[in-house]
């Protein structure tokens, strides 16, 4: 079927046969329901949460095989790493082999907190905050964020960075009394390092940088 199209130019007529849509067949626009209630926008969210949760899958996959480096570099044997990793001794060293390690070639990384690269700091921002939002009985917006981080559905990027930052420093000013002095001092500890960053780049990859960082504020507060 086709629609006759007229236009009018100069007292011509141009006369176009355009195909005609058929009702059955006519695409609903992105607010609109289908026969079954379903919007665009609703089967558009849903696809997007499954694809934040296939790419932080890939991405812990891939930082866990960078972790099995470092823990090599740390002298740790494949079958320690294997019994931690919940995984065969020979698909650690399959993992070494893949990424062009076979483990004794393997550097030892710097494990001290008092390093001032930005992907070192903001994990170890992350830990501090994941601290906080445990030992407070409410954790409000500090403990939505951090749960973000942890599930992959938000990025390090500079402006996540800054918000976490806020809602630390806002959860630090009102309860203090609540949370050891250790919190507070390793938040400006952290501040001023990332105010102030160190011009070193470090060979380890930021997300491992993150993740060890992290791991180690957490313990170092539990323990104070």
């Amino acid at each position: 079927m086709y629609n006759l199209v007229v236009t009018a130019d100069e007292g011509e007529e141009d006369v176009r046969r355009t195909p005609k849509a058929s009702s059955g067949t006519q695409a609903a626009g992105p607010a609109e329901a289908s026969a079954d209630g379903l919007t665009e926008a609703q089967a558009g969210r849903m696809l997007a949460d499954i694809n934040e949760v296939i790419r932080a899958g890939e991405e812990m996959r891939k930082l866990r095989a960078e972790l099995i480096q470092v823990f090599v570099g740390l002298g740790w044997t494949q079958d320690t790493i294997a019994r931690l990793a919940g995984m065969s001794q020979p698909a650690v060293s399959k993992q070494l082999a893949g990424r062009g390690r076979t483990g004794d070639a393997a550097r030892p990384m710097e494990l001290s907190l008092d390093q001032y690269d930005v992907p070192w700091l903001e994990g170890r921002l992350w830990g501090l905050a994941e601290e906080i939002s445990h030992r407070l009985d409410v954790p409000g917006a500090v403990g939505r964020a951090v749960e973000a981080l942890d599930r992959g559905r938000k990025r390090f990027t500079p402006q996540n960075v800054d918000r976490l930052r806020r809602l630390v420093e806002e959860d630090l000013r009102p309860r203090r009394a609540e949370l050891p002095a250790s919190h507070r001092a390793a938040y400006d500890r952290i501040s001023r390092g990332l105010d102030l960053p160190s011009e070193v780049t470090a060979a380890d990859s930021a997300s491992v940088r993150r993740a060890l960082a992290r791991r180690l504020q957490r313990d170092r507060l539990r323990d104070d």
